[in-house]
């Protein structure tokens, strides 16, 4: 999942938020000089990591430290959404802080943190990278050069009623045309909603707009981040197809604001033909207080002429440039990204794995069915826009794209802001 909220599922109260982010704060002021390494590099290390409501990552971490007690690892988890987490992280690093030696990143900030100086650079040779899915291990580079680690992966999966398509006679949509047409025409039939992503203007929205630009074969920037690419009929058609199918009512005027649980609600509480979301819904949706438990199935999301070129989500692991304990945060790496630990993730976790075996294994595929259809759909996928700018890009994207599922902006025009835009915040860098 991508840090657009899928990790943090549980959202708390704003008071909790407040007291939690007050104790988080504690926390970070207890540790910050705590760290201290030796001339080896070794020694006790700090991780920030998102909220994990299974419980996986603290099961882990309690297992190194049982057998590393000189490199125990304090783990510190942010409670809130992925902008503000960024924002704490940026904020320590930017001031030289080395009070997190270990940095679990969304996949789209290691090109910005790199650029800035605030990864360190990985030996490659030190993992197992050619034993990860291919498509993960992009995110994680900088002109050629590994600044992060593969963790956890994903990428978008169409949910959908299997009993409602069974009934109509009608197989899951392959094409954007055949999902408008099966919801406008089976949902209403059923007493159902057509389609929903996630299109409230945060994050998750930068991912559906960048699905939809690369399913139709466009693209928002260039590889290396440095032209902008989204002047096309290619983006025009994408925009359009979004816009119309809100215009049209077959994407519910609500999913405006959705995010990945607004969005799993609506479709677990049967109110859905059609969703968008990533791995983490299909356990919660074949849950006992599902109402679509044993009724629903998953299918590559469908593109304008063939399945989508999907966007890859997940986190990826990074060292502090100012880490004194760079040598054991780089074993911790190791270990996190182990194969034990990797089937853990999945089976503790619900979470997807970076190792390709892991995805093979059939008593993994018997326990988790939809292990196939997400292993096709990452490695169909690519990364977000790559930029050394890369909140002010993913803030101009969900601004604009928004403007125009609202209605306020044709998408002709929408791509001419977008271009001028962003053509603004590449010249600047």
């Amino acid at each position: 999942m991508g840090r657009e909220e899928p990790m943090r599922r549980n959202r708390a109260p704003i008071g909790g938020l407040l007291a939690t982010a007050l104790i988080f704060a504690a926390s970070v002021g207890a540790c910050s000089s705590g760290n201290q390494g030796g001339s080896d590099g070794r020694g006790p290390l700090t991780m920030v990591a998102s909220a994990d409501p299974s419980g996986y990552t603290r099961g882990v971490l309690a297992e190194w430290n049982r057998t590393h007690p000189t490199e125990k690892v304090t783990l510190l988890q942010f409670p809130w959404s992925s902008d503000e987490a960024r924002a704490q992280m940026a904020s320590h690093l930017r001031s030289g802080s080395d009070r997190f030696d270990v940095l679990d990143l969304d996949v789209a900030w290691t090109v910005e943190f790199a650029a800035a100086g605030w990864l360190a650079r990985l030996n490659a040779d030190r993992f197992p990278i050619k034993e990860f899915l291919p498509p993960v291990v992009n995110t994680a580079t900088l002109d050629g050069e590994l600044y992060s680690l593969p963790y956890i992966t994903n990428a978008g999966m169409l949910y959908y009623r299997k009993d409602i398509l069974d009934r109509a006679g009608e197989r899951p949509p392959r094409t954007w045309a055949e999902l408008e047409h099966l919801a406008k025409t089976v949902a209403p039939k059923y007493g159902l909603q057509g389609y929903a992503g996630q299109f409230l203007p945060y994050e998750g929205l930068t991912v559906n707009a960048t699905e939809a630009v690369q399913s139709a074969g466009g693209s928002i920037l260039s590889d290396d981040g440095t032209r902008v690419t989204v002047d096309s009929e290619k983006t025009r058609k994408a925009l359009a197809f979004l816009a119309d199918g809100v215009r049209d009512g077959w994407i519910p005027r609500e999913a405006l604001t959705y995010k990945e649980e607004e969005s799993r609600k609506a479709f677990q509480d049967g109110n859905l033909l059609f969703l968008r979301n990533w791995a983490y819904v299909y356990p919660l949706a074949s849950g006992k207080d599902s109402k679509v438990a044993g009724k629903f199935d998953v299918a590559p999301l469908p593109g304008l002429n063939e399945s989508a070129v999907g966007v890859l989500g997940g986190s990826n692991l990074a060292i502090n440039e100012n880490s004194p304990n760079k040598a054991s945060a780089t074993d911790l790496l190791a270990y996190l990204t182990s194969e034990k630990v990797q089937r853990r993730m999945l089976t503790e976790g619900g979470l997807a794995p970076v190792r390709a075996d892991v995805y093979e294994d059939p008593s993994l595929v018997r326990r988790f069915p939809y292990l196939p259809t997400l292993r096709d759909s990452v490695l169909a996928a690519q990364p977000r826009p790559k930029s050394t700018q890369y909140e002010q890009v993913s803030s101009v994207i969900q601004a604009v794209v928004h403007d125009t599922l609202a209605q306020r902006e044709t998408p002709e025009d929408a791509v001419e802001r977008l271009t001028r835009e962003l053509n603004a915040i590449v010249e600047r860098d």
